[in-house]
């Protein structure tokens, strides 16, 4: 059974609810009213402005505003606009217009995806380039890249694309497989026109086959895979009431975000009849995706999917035995399209609890008993397509208090033709065609509240002793545990070699041994940001070359990458912030985690990619007393041995 939810404006009664269709119009009608929406004006972000923490705590209060964030674009006044609209009064509350050169461009567009190759079907370098090759536009398709910010002329202000065309056999064709390289187009999209063409003459076009789903490649298909059902005959064990989500002690709210797509808020935990804020608000704030090969064509490729590309507006449409599987209920989140109307995404959020494993197990001779308990878990997920790559976000809360993220990236992997055998920069993943090593990084922003907004972090490192006095085997070893204090002090890289992680804790509430409550934060080990220190997407990308930082909390500081990520220049977010220094020992803090993958494709990931995955881990660290799922019930017989799960041996 499925459940599917699209909330109206009636039903919003908490300032943390999704925004409405019935808001966004409220919103285009405002601004309508106050002259700043003409025909040439483009919505290129709006999202609700969350209210100031005091006014959620413990109850948020009947008087609350709703305020919503908008940028606008308009390229015949060639002015980008950072709006705040108050639905209370029906007013615009603040308007600021930004400098393209030294703040950078607002989010693409999804017009502009188009609005690429229309510039180039009909500009006389490209219909050469093309020509040389013996193609026309009808043949190519092109892709529609950020331009990053490099030392080419001419580009300083001015709103950017580039583009790398592809070759495409026939309207269902994956045109992946047919880069078209040596040729790289960058447009100047607000003016329509070509500011720069690199045309290093024709490269022979990849004759592969990409269609997956072409018989050719897959062959036929199985016959010996039996059915695998997931039924829960009495429901779900969770409740939905607006975007309250209830479960097993979880209590917590779904946002939706243009730019961040899922926002989980106010997580909370109850045990033993006892409520209490775990995190306030958590999200992936940006992802970036940086190359790896230095061919022309090619150096500059580094796609910030969130700050540049907006993955929740990018959300899919979820099918139900295909994407989730069991007891669904979806809701159906709300974005804006360019023109600032509603664009209701159907059934973009998947919630639903599956079975996680092993919770705990004993067998015990001693006491003559066997024991074992089975896990589950929450998921709420969406996926988003970003050009060639499809990615999930899936937030996981466990029975004993974990919480968990994973990111999984799928698709098809970015294309050219391979220079010749053993290129140092890519992999051979078909003959003769590429696929440029690369990185998928992201940066979770983790609003902590553990027991209240008085919060530290120590690191957690493995010390090694030497043998010696007190210690005559060699066989000991400790933990050290040490306080970041300042911000500077936590811009921390995570070390396998010792078991790095990072504990959150509150020194002001202690559990039964009289210690602060805490969770732990358990990193992948994975590489950071593999680009030079010193290059353009460092400066961008700041974020990723570090595993950890850790910031007092600030209303206005969301992204990890700042605010306009677009064609800026660099150092905004986490570089800016933490140049503050400011306390964070017993603060009001936010924890931001960078991770990801490092991609060296193999031929396996071609024509498309098997998932790959990663994430993190917050596992709670003496915030219970004892283990919190010692309460979980045997399961029946029905679903196991005919004695059950538990018995006198």
């Amino acid at each position: 059974m499925t459940l599917q939810t699209d909330h109206l404006a009636t039903q919003t009664t908490h300032p943390l609810e999704q925004l409405t269709s019935v808001e966004y119009q409220q919103v285009r009608s405002i601004l309508d009213a106050a002259g700043l929406v003409e025909d040439t004006t483009r919505f290129a972000y709006v999202g609700l402005l969350e209210p100031a923490k005091e006014l959620l705590y413990p109850q948020p209060g009947t008087d609350v505003d709703r305020r919503v964030r908008v940028m606008l674009w308009d390229a015949a006044l060639s002015r980008s606009l950072d709006l705040t609209v108050s639905l209370r009064s029906g007013s615009v509350l603040s308007s600021r217009e930004l400098d393209p050169a030294t703040e950078g461009q607002l989010p693409v567009l999804l017009e502009e995806f188009e609005i690429i190759e229309q510039i180039l079907a009909v500009d006389p370098g490209w219909l050469a380039a093309l020509e040389s090759r013996g193609l026309s536009p009808a043949q190519v398709r092109v892709a529609p890249l950020s331009a990053g910010v490099f030392e080419y002329e001419n580009e300083t202000g001015k709103r950017l694309l580039r583009g790398l065309g592809f070759r495409q056999d026939h309207p269902a064709d994956h045109a992946w497989a047919h880069p078209i390289d040596g040729l790289v187009a960058f447009v100047d999209v607000e003016k329509r026109r070509v500011n720069h063409l690199i045309d290093d003459g024709p490269v022979p076009v990849p004759e592969v086959n990409g269609n997956y789903n072409d018989p050719a490649i897959h062959g036929e298909l199985r016959t010996d895979m039996k059915p695998i059902d997931v039924i829960q005959p009495e429901g779900a064990s969770f409740t939905l009431e607006g975007n309250h989500l209830s479960w097993l002690g979880w209590d917590l709210r779904v946002g939706f975000d243009a730019r961040e797509g899922l926002v989980l808020h106010q997580l909370h935990h109850t045990h033993q009849n006892r409520r209490r804020p775990v995190v306030h608000r958590a999200a992936i704030s940006e992802m970036v995706v940086p190359y790896g090969d230095p061919a022309p064509y090619r150096s500059w490729q580094n796609y910030f999917d969130s700050g540049e590309y907006l993955v929740g507006r990018d959300a899919n449409s979820l099918k139900l035995g295909c994407d989730c599987l069991g007891e669904i209920t979806y809701l159906s989140p709300v974005v804006a399209d360019d023109f600032g109307n509603p664009r209701t995404i159907p059934n973009g959020i998947c919630i639903h609890e599956e079975d996680a494993g092993i919770a705990w197990k004993h067998t015990d001779e001693w006491a003559n008993s066997n024991e074992v308990r089975r896990n589950r878990r929450l998921v709420i997920s969406f996926f988003t397509t970003v050009g060639n790559y499809d990615y999930g976000f899936y937030w996981y809360l466990y029975l004993d208090g974990t919480i968990e993220f994973e990111a999984k990236a799928t698709g098809i992997v970015f294309t050219a033709a391979l220079p010749h055998k053993g290129y140092e920069y890519a992999s051979e993943i078909a003959p003769g065609l590429g696929a440029p090593y690369h990185q998928h990084l992201f940066s979770a922003r983790l609003d902590m509240m553990i027991d209240g907004t008085t919060n530290r972090v120590e690191e957690l490192d493995l010390v090694r002793l030497p043998k010696g006095p007190g210690n005559p085997h060699g066989n000991a070893f400790t933990q050290s545990r040490n306080v970041l204090a300042t911000e500077s002090q936590a811009i921390r890289d995570a070390d396998g070699t010792v078991g790095r992680a990072w504990h959150i804790s509150n020194p002001g509430s202690l559990n039964k041994m009289d210690v602060p409550v805490g969770y732990t934060l358990y990193p992948e080990n994975a590489p950071t940001l593999a680009m030079a220190d010193d290059s353009s997407i460092a400066a961008r990308a700041a974020f990723a070359r570090h595993h950890l930082w850790v910031t007092r909390f600030a209303e206005d500081e969301l992204y990890a990458a700042g605010d306009f990520v677009n064609q800026h220049p660099g150092g905004a977010g986490l570089p800016a912030f933490v140049a503050q220094d400011r306390g964070i020992d017993g603060e009001d803090i936010v924890v931001w985690h960078s991770f990801g993958l490092t991609h060296f494709p193999r031929p396996e990931d071609w024509p498309i990619m098997p998932v790959d995955t990663t994430g993190f881990k917050l596992k709670p660290h003496g915030f219970f007393d004892e283990n919190p799922t010692l309460n979980l019930p045997a399961s029946t017989a029905g679903h196991c041995a005919p004695t059950g799960c538990h018995e006198a041996s």
